[in-house]
């Protein structure tokens, strides 16, 4: 029973909501509080917010619509930056952020105005944000290639709410249907169009009737799809939003199971509208009978400074562990360093009662960095009581302009105080953000309650010296603007048990995103090591040159103006005469202000397991919203007893990865070592030129243009990427990724509940007489080891895969072993009792087993298709243009193509060149 039930968890496991979770809800079928966050570095524009009322009114509408009178929008905050000017009509955020907000308006960093939505996780499950650029609001000339703002956005509202996905694929346009018959890839196949490519005559060009590629008998590369603009159908909103009769999706009645979109794969060839049903906001509303909605209510509400109080425990169990100087060490680390310039800073301590160490203090210069150091606690004692801090902590942010609202605490504790509900109320009411910090295994168990209530960051640091656990979770707590340029960024965080006389030696890289505020802390537990740092040039800093402190036995060095970019090499010897732990921790701010640095941020998929329900990790590396691709992403999740498990992310669109190179590194974790807290701490590098950026994923479709009265009417053609060097180099990252709870472990060793994951990229193709499948390794235990063997199954119908696999045709493949999750896996047979023909199609279907014969879900179904396309038709010259030595280009491709030669004697002769 306990197998089936953690089998029918992990299919259901990406219904679960990340771990920073949106702020709407729906009551009585509106949405309310949908947050809007406006990007600091958008300039200041009235027309952008008048834009967005405009396409909010428009979409509730159409929402109605599409939902058949089930949901609508209601009302929406919307996030005015600082950098814009005051208003007193503006109200002050509370917990609201940018990086919380459900819409974000940024300029693209690479290319393009594409609205999209990122999506972590499977069919079903919310996403993160949907990104809207300036300009998509204010050109109107975007409306013919995107449609109407308006049906836009509840486009993309059906990803991140509903967990859908689209119906067309920017990667492979067009398949081949079980008619034999070239489609372009989309839902329903009844919207129709024509299929053209660009024959181009020097500057002239004109559309002709797309060939087939031999290679793959689908139409030539640059052909496009342009869907007429009238048609007879109204689905779908996942296809072509913008299409004037389209108010619906695609349902069971409708829905195109051939297309190879990723609506099909992830979701089991499930329609749109059939996921969009069994989701909560669905199956808990019942239609309205009164359809005339008022439009939605827009409030403004705009950021003010940041104002931070550091509420730290100084009771008595602080003095064990080492606790009270590792947190005067972290403590000091944010204070030098992680804090903004511009914001308020104070400091309260407590144990059985409070004390205001310092009022708010404004972060100007260095020097008050160094002033409120002085006053971090170094003595423990007395008992825990954590309301009378965070109370304390309300005082000192009201000194500012008298209100809590929007202001942040962070709270560090190691006790448990059985009183700690009694403050819930005030945390309640105060519209603050609480950030709490677990230290040891004895925190109070209801502390991350306190950062639930209010939306702010849970994290936890272990006893373990052998982890830098809490400089780690005080780097993380940064101001949440969207403004990354002021952030301080970790380039690197490391430690390692040395031995006498031995050394802790690596490599930092400071790439060219980063470099001012840059500074090196280097730490020890029993004597400073002897240091010593060269920079790329050779210059050389040594343990003189370091700032130390004894109490905190750590040394900071601080790179003045901006740091060289490149590989710092550095050396931590040990002088100690028995073994210790060293460490090293290393920070910077972006180089330039407009110039967004690489960024990380890593994630749990839920803050909260009961065993055995596996969790998923989660890493995003982007630079300007941007996708990094082709780094190295690791994940170290320490357990509450100090255990550690190591795992490797992946971006390759298997196991828990959805989406191949959308730059999330994903994977599940399930070694759970004992009950409690567990921290995550993520490093990316990147040591290659295979970093690169790329474009986001999910975008929405740019309509090539439409067939108008039989005539075709073009829209421009895509921008292209902004920047022309797309690899980013050497560079390094360490993020933490907060704290998570786990229960219900049971003592001894654990049984294996889980099987190996579904496998999702299967694909074939035939080659002569022959069948060439490829597919991502799947793992013993989900996306991890090796799984013991494979069922293949083959059949002429895709129904009887689906519905019937195991009386499907089997294809020996006994004498395949399976390889390590996550590599590739290729095998190659003749098919028997097939006759492989013109207009042959085969579908294959893959099943994995563990060595308890645990099996895997049924693969996603791949086709193998041989179509031999007719002979190609001639293809009509343009009208010669008078400029000499013009050619034909067709597509791009390599042709057949003419060059007409107009001669000097107004006579002219055709050449045929082939290439």
């Amino acid at each position: 029973m306990e197998v089936l039930r953690i089998f029918a968890f992990i299919s259901m496991l990406h219904l679960v909501h990340l771990a920073q979770q949106s702020m709407v809800q729906l009551k009585n079928n509106g949405y309310e509080d949908i947050v809007f966050a406006i990007n600091p570095n958008i300039p200041e524009n009235p027309k952008i917010i008048d834009k967005i009322k405009s396409m909010l009114t428009d979409a509730s509408t159409y929402m109605l619509q599409a939902t058949k009178n089930k949901l609508f929008i209601r009302s929406v905050k919307i996030l005015i930056p600082n950098t814009w000017k005051t208003n007193s009509s503006y109200g002050r955020p509370k917990t609201e952020s940018f990086d919380k907000a459900d819409v974000i308006i940024a300029d693209p960093f690479l290319q393009g105005d594409d609205p999209y939505t990122l999506q972590y996780g499977g069919c079903g499950e919310k996403g993160k944000y949907i990104h809207l650029t300036p300009n998509f609001l204010l050109n109107d000339r975007l409306l013919r290639i995107y449609g109407p703002r308006g049906r836009i956005f509840v486009h993309e509202w059906a990803h991140l709410r509903w967990g859908v996905f689209d119906e067309y694929n920017h990667d492979q346009p067009y398949y081949l249907s079980g008619q034999r018959k070239v489609e372009a890839t989309r839902c329903p196949s009844s919207i129709n169009g024509l299929n053209k490519v660009d024959l181009c005559f020097g500057t002239k060009c004109e559309k002709v009737d797309c060939e087939y590629d031999s290679s793959t008998g689908l139409y030539e590369e640059g052909c496009l799809f342009y869907p007429n603009i009238e048609q007879s159908v109204k689905e779908s909103i996942m296809f072509a939003q913008g299409l004037d009769p389209i108010h619906e999706f695609c349902d069971k009645d409708n829905h195109n199971s051939e297309a190879p979109n990723q609506q099909n794969k992830l979701c089991n060839q499930q329609s749109t509208w059939e996921v969009i049903m069994k989701s909560p906001d669905m199956t808990s509303t019942t239609p309205l009978t009164n359809t005339n909605i008022p439009p939605p209510v827009i409030s403004f509400l705009q950021y003010r400074a940041r104002v931070v109080t550091l509420v730290l425990d100084i009771s008595g169990s602080m003095g064990g562990f080492n606790r009270i100087s590792r947190m005067y060490q972290a403590s000091e680390v944010y204070i030098m360093q992680i804090v903004e310039t511009g914001a308020y800073l104070g400091i309260v301590v407590f144990s059985s009662g409070a004390e205001i160490k310092s009022e708010l203090v404004k972060i100007t210069d260095t020097i008050q960095r160094e002033q409120l150091k002085t006053l971090l606690p170094k003595v423990a004692t007395g008992g825990t009581n954590i309301c009378s801090g965070v109370h304390s902590g309300f005082e000192v942010n009201k000194k500012l302009d008298g209100a809590t609202y929007g202001t942040e605490i962070v709270l560090l504790t190691d006790g448990e105080d059985s009183g700690i509900s009694s403050c819930f109320p005030e945390v309640e009411a105060s519209g603050a953000v609480i950030h709490t910090i677990a230290l040891g295994p004895s925190a109070d168990k209801a502390l991350e309650q306190l950062a639930t209530m209010t939306g702010g960051l849970k994290l936890y640091a272990s006893d373990s010296i052998d982890a830098n656990g809490l400089i780690d979770a005080f780097s993380g707590i940064v101001s949440s603007t969207g403004d990354v340029t002021q952030q301080s960024v970790q380039v690197e965080s490391t430690t390692l048990r040395v031995q006498s006389s031995q050394c802790l030696d690596g490599t930092v890289s400071i790439d060219n995103t980063l470099g001012n505020d840059t500074f090196f802390l280097v730490t020890w537990d029993a004597l400073i090591p002897n240091i010593l740092l060269s920079d790329p040039n050779g210059k050389r800093y040594v343990t003189v040159q370091f700032v130390s402190d004894q109490f905190s036995k750590s040394a900071r060095l601080t790179i003045p103006g901006t740091a060289e970019i490149g590989a710092w090499v550095y050396s931590l010897c040990n002088t100690h005469s028995a073994e210790q732990v060293l460490g090293i921790t290393v920070n910077s701010r972006a180089a330039d202000g407009k110039e967004p640095p690489i960024v990380a941020e890593a994630y749990m998929n839920a803050d909260s397991a009961s065993y055995p329900s596996p969790l998923v990790v989660y890493a995003i590396v982007t630079k300007g919203l941007s996708p990094v691709l082709g780094v190295s992403v690791t994940a170290v999740i320490e357990a509450q007893d100090g255990k550690t498990t190591t795992l490797d992310l992946l971006d390759n669109g298997a196991g828990a990865d959805i989406l191949k190179n959308d730059g999330i590194y994903s994977k599940y974790f399930m070694s759970y070592t004992g009950n409690g807290r567990y921290n995550l701490r993520v490093r990316v590098g990147s040591n290659s030129d295979k970093s690169k950026l790329a474009a986001p994923k999910n975008r929405a479709l740019y309509m090539a243009g439409f067939v108008v009265n039989g005539t075709i009417e073009s829209n421009p053609p895509r921008p292209k990427p902004s920047i022309d060097n797309l690899n980013l180099g050497n560079f390094s990252r360490t993020v933490s990724g907060g704290a998570f709870v786990v229960s219900n472990v049971p003592s001894g060793p654990l049984p294996d509940l889980y099987k190996p994951n579904k496998i999702t990229d299967l694909g074939a193709v035939i080659q002569g007489t022959q069948v060439i499948l490829k597919w991502t390794a799947t793992g013993d235990d989900l996306d991890q080891g090796n799984a013991t063997r494979y069922d293949l199954r083959m059949s002429l119908s895709s129904e009887e895969l689906v519905n019937n696999f195991v009386n499907a045709t089997a294809v020996n493949i006994s004498y395949i072993t399976p390889k390590p999750a996550g590599s590739h896996e290729m095998f190659t047979f003749k098919p028997e009792n097939i006759t492989i023909s013109n207009g042959t199609i085969i579908y294959f279907a893959l099943i994995a087993f563990d060595e308890i014969n645990h099996s895997s879900d049924i693969s996603n179904l791949a086709r193998a298709v041989l179509f031999l396309p007719p002979p190609p038709k001639p293809k009509p010259a343009p009208t010669p243009t008078s400029k000499p030595n013009s050619a034909v280009v067709i597509s791009g491709k390599m042709s057949t193509i003419f060059v007409f030669i107009s001669s000097l004697m107004a006579s002219s002769v055709m050449v045929a060149i082939f290439v």
